[in-house]
């Protein structure tokens, strides 16, 4: 029998839930609404454990339904193909709260599948999908702590806004899912205008009544529904041989803890996992070289929280709110338009910047409907930035994730396509890591915008900061490195410009942050960010006011629409005439009415563009312009004042006195200087080339 149950309305619709309708093969199924938006999430685990792993085996898929919205899929196959980006960033959504809530050691394949179903172009299927995922988990039979609730948050005219429209969304200042527990914020993940720390806090705190509803109906639905959860195994640490190697090697690891660069790090632990397979591995022994390596772990986790949390002492020797030495520089690329190299300690990042035209847009096919986007930021993580050997096979989740920050952490500054007419793409290359590279990535980006001389509004920066709690005190770690996001408690990036925050990702290990520890990380997080502003600055401290001269030149012109066909000419007659004459590339828009010119030179430009400026001008009696002498007839001659103008220029107006022959002062293809002095019945133009120069002629 099917249940259903829904929240106190979260914006304008409730969101629903309701199972036992469809997929109940599955181990939980939820179909959930917004709307008349729906989506359709599972979760099943695989019936035996896999051993030895050394993660816990989750994968989160979701995919959008191009039926949802009406709509038959672009391209030959006709069939929805490999992920878009959208559909990898709501994996990783889903994904990120989840994960810390299932219980440590859990080994079992857990898969949770979100498929849309339906759309209705007005409310986003992935807040639906986040909560259903948390409800199929409750009502299943698999392991799961406790769940989560999430809302998105905007902003409009009258305050905040719970779960937005699309529309809403666009006018907003802030776009911000905020995911949590009943009493704790378990992930954040926001875009934001340049807004304050308190304004963040402020949003978060808004959305906590929203989330404490949908638990509570998920709370109710597991009761009614819910399976009772199975018994697995949980694959932990033996505690008889941590505590072996805890005595046998404890005061190697506390030696090696200040150890700073990577790889000799890696090395001495080397040598320490070496040790202990010779005292304890043998042919009759149980022990597997992967129980020491995961022994190893613990006692070096041990050993890092204690030291932050006792002595307040990093692996690096930092003080908790030092930032790493950072480097900085520009035109690194000498046919590039735009580079900027950002290194923090021993992460560094290489961002080249690349103008194009109108037709390098990015064209996105969303159930949303068709849109576009002139600012792309793509992020590269190679395999030797960690020192490692692994086949490249295109972009990661990861690489996608780290891309989408960086790039909504810069677009707030980013002039619009108004302001600047330029597609811009910018690619991060990490050429070096350890720790925070998407930060790194934001602050590289922002040294090549201005390299570039893209009229930035202001520098942006970023910082990652991190978590180290028992649970009664915590200490908060400016600017982590790898080993202290690997041990510690939290992620938590923020990035933004010296007016305001523009973007923050958080994701936890721990069951959530209460809102003081999140006062407490952005405020730290603010004099990190500036501090790093500061070392940029000092590096370029505005956009540069020329574009590289290898950047294509590009003129935008504002048209009439009912002369766009002016423009373009029968069949396209005019631009193709305007690309062969000037060498350039003519792109019209007819949704803006904009003619934009793009050329090598300046000079090629300008002529086009003067051409255009012609073709749509209105002529009018006294005007003194060029035209072309096109033919020459016994009364006079015809002349070319633009592809869609011309004029008689009669016999009686080529000079002063009689003229018996117009061929004796002018020939077919002459440029000449007429003055239009009036217009005939039909509204064709009548023109005289005496009274030109009579007008030009000092008095």
């Amino acid at each position: 029998m099917p249940l259903s149950a829904s929240t106190s309305t979260i914006g304008k619709y409730p969101l629903k839930f309701s199972c036992g309708e469809m997929a109940t093969q599955a181990d939980g199924s939820i179909q959930a609404s917004l709307g008349d938006t729906v989506v359709l999430v599972t979760a099943c685990m695989s019936k035996d454990a896999s051993a030895g792993r050394g993660f816990f085996p989750l994968m989160v898929e979701y995919r959008e339904k191009t039926y949802a919205a009406g709509r038959i899929p672009g391209g030959f196959f006709k069939k929805e193909g490999r992920p878009t980006d959208t559909e990898v960033l709501n994996c990783r959504l889903i994904d990120r709260p989840l994960r810390p809530l299932f219980p440590k050691g859990l080994s079992n394949e857990v898969q949770i599948i979100a498929m849309v179903l339906s759309s209705d172009r007005e409310n986003d299927p992935d807040i639906a999908a986040l909560n259903a995922a948390s409800a199929a988990l409750v009502t299943s039979s698999i392991p799961f702590s406790k769940p989560i609730g999430a809302v998105r948050v905007a902003k409009g005219e009258n305050g905040f806004i719970a779960n937005p429209s699309y529309q809403e969304r666009e006018k907003s200042i802030i776009d911000m899912v905020v995911v949590g527990t009943e009493d704790k914020t378990i992930m954040l993940e926001g875009a934001f205008g340049q807004i304050s720390e308190e304004e963040v806090v402020s949003a978060i705190e808004f959305a906590r009544p929203f989330i404490e509803d949908i638990i509570k109906t998920q709370e109710k639905l597991g009761q009614e529904a819910g399976k009772p959860k199975r018994e697995v195994e949980l694959f932990l640490p033996k505690e008889e041989l941590v505590s072996q190697v805890r005595e046998k090697i404890k005061k190697e690891v506390e030696a090696n803890y200040g150890i700073e660069k990577k790889e000799e790090k890696r090395q001495a632990r080397n040598k320490i996992l070496e040790s202990l397979k010779e005292s304890f591995l043998s042919q009759d022994s149980e022990i597997t070289e992967s129980d020491l390596e995961e022994a190893l772990s613990l006692i070096e986790e041990e050993v890092f929280r204690f030291k932050v949390l006792s002595e307040e002492l990093r692996p690096d020797k930092r003080n908790l709110s030092d930032v790493r030495n950072i480097e900085c520089g520009v035109r690194t690329l000498p046919r590039t338009h735009g580079t900027g190299m950002f290194r923090r300690g021993q992460t560094q990042a290489l961002a080249i910047t690349t103008l194009g035209t109108s037709g390098d847009e990015q064209f996105i096919e969303a159930l949303e409907g068709e849109k576009s986007k002139h600012f792309m930021l793509h992020y590269n993580f190679p395999p030797f930035s960690v020192g490692e050997v692994k086949f490249m096979r295109g972009p990661s989740r990861r690489d996608i994730g780290h891309g989408s920050l960086a790039e909504k952490a810069l677009l707030p500054v980013v002039p619009s396509r108004d302001e600047f007419p330029y597609t811009i793409r910018i690619v991060s290359e990490v050429l070096e890591s350890n720790g925070s590279s998407s930060m790194a990535s934001a602050c590289a980006a922002s040294l090549s915008l201005m390299d570039a001389g893209v009229p930035l509004k202001e520098a942006v920066s970023g910082i990652a900061m991190g978590l180290v709690s028992d649970g009664d005190s915590y200490k908060i770690l400016t600017d982590i490195a790898g080993i202290e996001d690997h041990c510690g408690d939290m992620d938590f990036k923020v990035a933004g410009t010296k007016s305001g925050i523009t973007a923050v990702q958080v994701d936890t290990k721990i069951d959530g942050l209460t809102i003081d520890i999140i006062k407490d990380v952005l405020a730290k997080a603010k004099d990190a960010r500036f501090f790093i502003l500061d070392k940029m600055n000092q590096t370029i401290a505005g956009s540069r006011q020329a574009l590289s001269q290898y950047a294509p030149k590009i003129k935008t012109l504002e048209i009439d629409p009912d002369k766009i066909g002016m423009v373009i000419g029968p069949g396209g007659k005019n631009i193709r005439k305007m690309s062969r004459d000037y060498n350039v590339t003519v792109d019209i828009d007819d949704d803006r009415n904009t003619v934009s010119v793009v050329a090598e030179t300046m000079e090629d430009l300008e002529r086009a563009a003067a051409a255009i400026e012609n073709i749509t001008r209105d002529f009018e009696v006294g005007d003194i312009v060029e035209g072309k002498v096109d033919k020459i007839m016994s009364y006079g001659a015809f002349c070319e004042l633009s592809p869609s103008k011309s004029g008689l220029l009669h016999v009686s107006e080529i000079t002063e006195g009689f003229v018996k022959d117009v061929g004796d002062h002018l020939k077919e293809g002459d440029t000449v200087k007429v003055k239009i002095i009036g217009k005939d019945q039909f509204g064709k133009l009548k023109l005289s080339l005496k009274q030109a120069k009579q007008d030009s002629e000092p008095a």
